[in-house]
């Protein structure tokens, strides 16, 4: 007995498959508004800064008031100073990043970086100088450089955006005073630019001017610079968003 072929039954179309959703975390955010240039951000705090480091070297050098223009080692805390703008400009440039439609992702961790990264430098700081590589004097200057690194890279983390730019303001701003550090020790100006921390050991001017002049500038105050400048822009970012409420 023959059989005969049984033709194929047809299949089903497939259903057409939905693309997978991504996981939340992975899902794409919409971009947030830009940053301003950094030139436009920055211009008229770097000038400033310029002129009272100029103003500062000639009052020293003339022999002004002294409560203005200190020549003691460390600068006396002398009321002409770069060191006074740090939170100026850091709540400055915190309100332009506000008036711009830039945030910090929290306030809590805009203000408690920036503190915790104060702890951090003074306990390894202090770790460090424990150790024997920081009895000597040039080594206490290597430990607080190196927990001053550590402390700029935490309170970089508290609010990035404002803290990549006050990275580019205190470079900006040490540098002419590492300029006029080698020229003073050089030159023996008799300013706070070149007076030795007391037991400071005597030392070549290129070797004294990089324990005193490049490695304080470009980390010790480069930190003071970040950490107290996003405490003050965490305070002018909260001034801009009560300005924009009330209007």
């Amino acid at each position: 007995m023959i059989r005969r072929p049984t033709a194929a039954r047809p299949r089903p179309p497939a259903r057409p498959t939905r693309p997978a959703r991504p996981p939340a975390a992975r899902r794409a955010r919409p971009p947030g508004p830009p940053a301003p240039p950094l030139l436009d951000l920055l211009l008229i705090p770097i000038l400033v800064t310029l002129a009272v480091t100029i103003l500062r070297v000639a009052g020293e050098r003339q022999g002004w008031s002294p409560d203005w223009f200190s020549p003691v080692a460390g600068g006396g805390l002398a009321i002409v100073g770069i060191t006074w703008l740090a939170p100026i400009v850091g709540g400055w440039l915190g309100y332009r990043l506000a008036r711009a439609g830039l945030s910090p992702s929290s306030m809590g961790r805009a203000v408690g970086l920036p503190l915790a990264a104060v702890a951090v430098v003074f306990l390894l700081a202090a770790t460090f100088v424990r150790l024997e590589a920081g009895q000597s004097a040039t080594g206490r200057f290597a430990a607080w450089g190196v927990a001053s690194v550590v402390g700029t890279a935490v309170a970089l983390f508290a609010w990035p955006t404002l803290g990549r730019v006050l990275l580019a303001y205190a470079f900006a701003a040490r540098l002419p005073v590492v300029g006029v550090m080698w020229l003073a020790i050089t030159r023996r100006w008799g300013t706070h630019y070149d007076a030795p921390p007391p037991g400071f050991p005597s030392l070549l001017p290129f070797p004294r001017w990089l324990h005193t002049g490049l490695l304080p500038q470009m980390t010790i105050w480069v930190a003071w610079t970040v950490i107290v400048g996003v405490l003050a822009g965490a305070l002018g970012y909260a001034l801009a968003v009560r300005l924009r409420s009330r209007g």
